[in-house]
């Protein structure tokens, strides 16, 4: 894994390709990361690098005349993580992550990760969070079928039979039952790059996206285009 950066979804549109064929796409904002750590075989045991994005409020605690204390920017970055990002040499983000990059010794602190670091026609796998659906029954969270729909039916979206009573006595793991929809962790593989905006750090990604607007996405090289 060679190319990584960390981005946030702005939505879908569509345009025109050279040969005048209207292309689906995500719009990306990608970075620009900024390195925070480089890890080494030597003091960590593995190759990686660290990235942060997006700049957050530090918290600040402040004392009155009583020596009370008043919190300023209750939810901002603490003071342990400010010194991690201080002897990196940059102010404080509000995502970090870590790419294993097998050249994360070329690397350095502080050092920028844009989004010109791809180029029309890679091939990038996209990951992040899932819309969350909530609570779902098994039509719409697996595609069963419902049941009888007369005033006579007592079975209409209900799941139906779990299994045998006397043998085995119990439901199968893995049986398809209602519960929570979404809000999982998705990887889409292998879509392309169809257009870069260096100056602006946006990407346009063929295809669909997982997550919802202003969504964290995680954007690396394609495992597939790599084999």
């Amino acid at each position: 894994m060679k190319k990584a950066i960390l981005a946030t979804k702005v939505g879908m549109t569509q345009i025109f390709n050279e040969d005048g064929v209207l292309v689906p796409v995500t719009v990306l904002a990608a970075g620009p990361c900024v390195v925070t750590q480089v890890k080494t075989v030597e003091n960590d045991g593995y190759s990686a690098v660290q990235v942060g994005f997006m700049d957050k409020k530090d918290r600040i605690i402040n004392k009155d005349k009583s020596g009370k204390k008043e919190i300023v920017h209750r939810h901002g970055v603490n003071k342990p993580e400010q010194g991690h990002f201080k002897k990196a040499g940059v102010s404080s983000k509000r995502f970090v992550r870590e790419f294993r990059f097998e050249n994360a010794e070329e690397y350095a602190p502080a050092q920028e990760i844009k989004a010109d670091i791809f180029e029309v026609g890679d091939k990038v796998d996209a990951t992040a969070i899932s819309k969350g659906k909530g609570f779902q029954g098994t039509i719409k969270r697996l595609g069963q079928h419902r049941g009888p729909m007369a005033h006579g039916s007592k079975f209409h979206r209900h799941q139906g039979s779990n299994g045998a009573c006397s043998s085995p006595s119990r439901v199968y793991k893995g049986k398809g039952m209602p519960g929570q929809m979404g809000h999982k962790r998705v990887t889409v593989q292998n879509l392309e790059v169809v257009r870069v905006d260096a100056e602006n750090n946006v990407l346009l990604v063929k295809g669909a996206v997982p997550g919802p607007k202003k969504a964290l996405i995680t954007i690396k090289e394609s495992v597939k285009a790599l084999a």
